[in-house]
C-alpha cells in the first residue's frame, strides 16, 4: 500500500484547486456583466464625408467605448482575477440580442444627431425634427409597465415637451426615486397622460427612471450624405466625437495638432449629455495615448479625473464649448 506523502497531498490539493478554479471560470455569474477597458479608437475610419478635405493640422479625433460581456463566477467571487480597470455590474434584464439591438439603435440616433449638429455649425441647410421618444421596450415589473407599451411615443413629462431620450433623461435627473411624474404619450395618434412613480436606477441609486428603453422619433434630411461604419459598437456616447470629426474632415481645424478623445451624448441643440462607463473610457483614452479627453461636465468629469492621472480632462456642457476649449488649449509641445 502506498502512503500519501505530504508532497503527494500538496500535488493533489493543487490539482483539485486548479480544477475548481477552471470550473468557476467556465460557469457564468448569472445576473452580472463585466465592463472591460477598450483603447480609444480614431473616428476618421468610421466616417466618410463627400468632399473630405485635408485637415489644417495632423491632429485627430478619437471615440471611446466599453467592452461588456457576461461575468464569470470566478470573477464575481474573486475580484483580483478581473482584468485591470474592469467593473462588475448588474446585467440588464433583457436578452443579449435585444440589448445589442437597442445599442445599435442608440448608435444610429447618435450618428444622425452628430451630422445635424456639425453641418448646422458649418451653415448648411439641415432639416431635423423630433416628434418625441419612441418606446422600444418596457421592463417587466417596472412602473411604466402598467401604462406604456412598445411603439408608444412619449411627448411630455409634467407638462413640458420631451423631444429626445436625452431630454427625458435630463428631466428625470431632477427627480428623486419614488417621485410620481405625469407622462404624456401618443398611442395610435391619440395623446394620453398617466401618472408613473419613478424608481431608482440599479446602476445609480440616486437617479430616477421609469423603466423603458427608447429611441428618438427623429426625422433628418441632410444636404451632405455622411456614411458611418462603427462596426459592432453601440450606444449614444460617441455623438460628440462624431460631430467633431465631421468638422475636421470638412476642413475645420478642430484638433489643433492634438490627439483628442471625446465622449458625450449629443442632442440636436448641441447639448452634451452624460454617459456611462466613465472609468473604463478614461482608462481607454489613456491607453490610446491621447493628449486631452473631453467629457460631459458634472459627475462624469469628476469621475474621469479620478482615473486620468496625467491626462487632461476638459468638462463640456455643449458642442460650442467643446470647440472653444480645443481652440484655446495650449499648443502641443
Amino acid at each position: 500500500m502506498r502512503w500519501l506523502t505530504p508532497a503527494r497531498l500538496a500535488t493533489a490539493g493543487l490539482f483539485f484547486l486548479g480544477a475548481a478554479a477552471f470550473v468557476l471560470w467556465l460557469a457564468p455569474a448569472n445576473g452580472y456583466d463585466i465592463r472591460l477597458v477598450d483603447p480609444a479608437h480614431p473616428v476618421d475610419p468610421v466616417i466618410s464625408v463627400p468632399g473630405e478635405k485635408p485637415g489644417n493640422s495632423n491632429g485627430s479625433i478619437y471615440f471611446v467605448d466599453v467592452r461588456e460581456r457576461q461575468a464569470r463566477l470566478l470573477e464575481r467571487i474573486l475580484p483580483w482575477v478581473r482584468a485591470d480597470g474592469s467593473d462588475l455590474v448588474p446585467a440588464p434584464k433583457i436578452s443579449q440580442t435585444l440589448e445589442r439591438r437597442l445599442g445599435q439603435l442608440d448608435m444610429t440616433d447618435s450618428q444622425k444627431v452628430a451630422a445635424v449638429v456639425a453641418l448646422n455649425r458649418l451653415g448648411y441647410d439641415v432639416r431635423a425634427r423630433s416628434g418625441g421618444v419612441t418606446v422600444l421596450l418596457v421592463q417587466q415589473g417596472s412602473p411604466a409597465a402598467k401604462v406604456l407599451q412598445p411603439d408608444d411615443v412619449i411627448v411630455s413629462l409634467n407638462g413640458k415637451k420631451v423631444a429626445s431620450v436625452l431630454a427625458l433623461r435630463n428631466a428625470l435627473a431632477t427627480k428623486r426615486p419614488g417621485t410620481t411624474v405625469r407622462i404624456g404619450y401618443r398611442r395610435n395618434g391619440k395623446v394620453r397622460t398617466a401618472a408613473i412613480e419613478t424608481v431608482a436606477d440599479p446602476e445609480n441609486p440616486k437617479r430616477a427612471i421609469i423603466g423603458v428603453s427608447a429611441t428618438d422619433d427623429l426625422t433628418v434630411k441632410l444636404p451632405v450624405r455622411i456614411r458611418f461604419d462603427a462596426g459592432g459598437v453601440g450606444g449614444p456616447s460617441a455623438g460628440l466625437a462624431f460631430a467633431l470629426d465631421i468638422l475636421q474632415e470638412l476642413g475645420r481645424n478642430v484638433a489643433h495638432g492634438k490627439k483628442v478623445a471625446a465622449t458625450g451624448e449629443l442632442s440636436l441643440d448641441g447639448t452634451v449629455g452624460p454617459i456611462g462607463g466613465v472609468k473604463q473610457k478614461t482608462l481607454g483614452a489613456r491607453e490610446a495615448g491621447v493628449d486631452v479627453f473631453l467629457v460631459p461636465a458634472g459627475e462624469n468629469a469628476r469621475e474621469a479625473r479620478r482615473y486620468a492621472k496625467d491626462l487632461p480632462i476638459v468638462p463640456v456642457h455643449n458642442f460650442q464649448q467643446a470647440l472653444r476649449a480645443l481652440a484655446t488649449l495650449a499648443p502641443k509641445a
